[in-house]
């Protein structure tokens, strides 16, 4: 995909409006903080459902082979023995010796690395690696400009918590740092309640919880998010794994341009074998380019039958699947499309950003846009209006998402809703008395129309 020409917007200026209309706000703020925690307003909380009812509508409503589940955050802790995650669900850290400023190794190099102008893989590469690469660059610690390093070392991303009390035991479980186990631990009893046949999926998307050290890019990588994805099962037998993958390559690209990314601003990468998660042969990134560069959005992942059959060995469980027509058994392969839905409310609100002489403004696509429409009272001290300005405010919002305004003069209005990326202003004035008639101004063209209000729909 040929790189956009016109630069990513600056990412202050995202964070500013997102605190300014209320998209997103710190977490804790009123003590002081939590680091790499955000909270929803009530702008980011409507596009984050809209984002996911779209995701659910295209992958999982419109298609016959997809099964839906929302399975618990909390689960045994064999689940995460058996998946790996207890043993290579790790990143490396490194600390300042003289401010005791901590971050991930890779993301040091890497950026000391891009500001020195050296092309070097960096991703993946284990602890002594990157002891090696500090070492010969004389990496300079950001915050006080030491170049005195402790070892790398690794780290796990899960996060532990107990259930039961002392005097009754208590245990070790882990807040899931995927959503996919959900999915492999459920899968017999998909096969014992709606007998699918291959190939089929179970999706479903939620929170997850990783203990990482992130670079402080906003919402883009904290230690709280949302995640929506799909487990694809399937006989290898049957048809080449590449198939699949290419295929849904295609609906991922195809999903997240209908709701308004640029193609432009993205790029698939493959994985190196140092980068690849435990479980996948082949893992690939659809990038997108963030304020900060090309960072993931999305990831499709070939898992074989990796999880399947370290559940089945774990657990004594058949997870196998007994093929309808000649009864034989195999373990299913699985593809996995996974979707980071904050970096694609991020990814949106930067594609979206746009500076016009007179305005800022928001060039959301109606899907996901928080409010499809603005009602305006021409003037808030005229019973008539008023009431007549609720009459299609009520109609409007028995079908979509309307916000009322009628603070100030109209002009300061139409910016306030073009700042939030409202696609439509309704104005109600004396007119509409007499005939029902408004006027429908569009945020992108600022162009105008009369109709009635019976009319208006997106």
């Amino acid at each position: 995909m040929p790189r956009r020409k016109k630069p990513s917007v600056d990412l202050n200026k995202i964070v500013s409006l997102c605190k300014r209309r209320g998209f997103i706000f710190p977490g804790s703020e009123i003590y002081g903080g939590l680091a790499n925690t955000y909270d929803l307003g009530p702008l980011g909380v409507e596009m984050v459902r809209n984002i996911s009812d779209s995701w659910w509508n295209y992958f999982v409503h419109s298609k016959e082979e997809i099964y839906g589940l929302d399975t618990s955050i909390l689960m045994s802790p064999k689940v995460w023995e058996a998946s790996g995650h207890i043993q290579s669900f790790t990143d490396v850290l490194v600390d300042c010796k003289n401010c005791q400023y901590r971050t991930r190794a890779d993301h040091l190099v890497e950026d000391a690395l891009l500001k020195k102008g050296v092309v070097e893989k960096v991703e993946g590469r284990p602890p002594k690696d990157l002891d090696e690469l500090i070492s010969k660059y004389e990496i300079e610690c950001p915050e006080c400009d030491s170049k005195s390093w402790t070892n790398a070392r690794e780290f796990n991303l899960l996060f532990e918590t107990t259930i039961g009390t002392v005097t009754d035991g208590a245990r070790t479980i882990y807040l899931r740092g995927e959503i996919a186990q959900g999915m492999f631990v459920n899968f017999k009893n998909i096969l014992d309640t709606f007998h699918p046949k291959l190939p089929f999926g179970l999706a479903q998307y939620g929170k997850a919880f990783r203990n990482e050290v992130t670079l402080g890019n906003f919402i883009f990588r904290t230690l709280e998010f949302n995640l929506a994805e799909f487990e694809y099962f399937f006989d290898p037998n049957e048809k080449d794994w590449q198939e699949y993958f290419s295929s849904w390559k295609e609906e991922m690209v195809d999903w997240i341009t209908s709701i308004g990314v640029s193609a432009d601003r993205l790029r698939w990468r493959v994985h190196t074998d140092e980068e690849r998660s435990h479980y996948s042969e082949r893992t690939e990134d659809l990038d997108f380019e963030f304020p900060m560069g090309y960072k993931e959005l999305f990831g499709l992942a070939y898992r074989t039958d990796y999880d399947l059959r370290n559940h089945m060995d774990q657990s004594g469980v058949d997870l196998s699947y007994t093929d309808y027509k000649s009864g034989k058994k195999i373990i299913p392969h699985v593809i996995e499309p996974t979707f980071g839905i904050n970096r694609v409310l991020l990814a949106l609100l930067t594609d979206a950003y746009r500076e016009e002489e007179d305005r800022i403004l928001l060039k959301l696509s109606p899907e996901v846009a928080p409010y499809k429409f603005a009602v305006f009272p021409l003037v808030r001290n005229k019973p008539d209006i008023v009431k007549k300005a609720r009459e299609v405010y009520d109609h409007l919002s028995g079908k979509y998402h309307v916000s009322w305004d009628d603070r100030g003069n109209i002009g300061k209005r139409y910016l306030s809703q073009d700042e939030i990326g409202t696609p439509y202003c309704v104005t109600i004035d004396y007119d509409s008395l007499k005939d029902d008639t408004v006027t429908v101004r569009d945020r992108d063209t600022t162009k105008q129309k009369r109709v009635h209000f019976k009319e208006i729909s997106l």
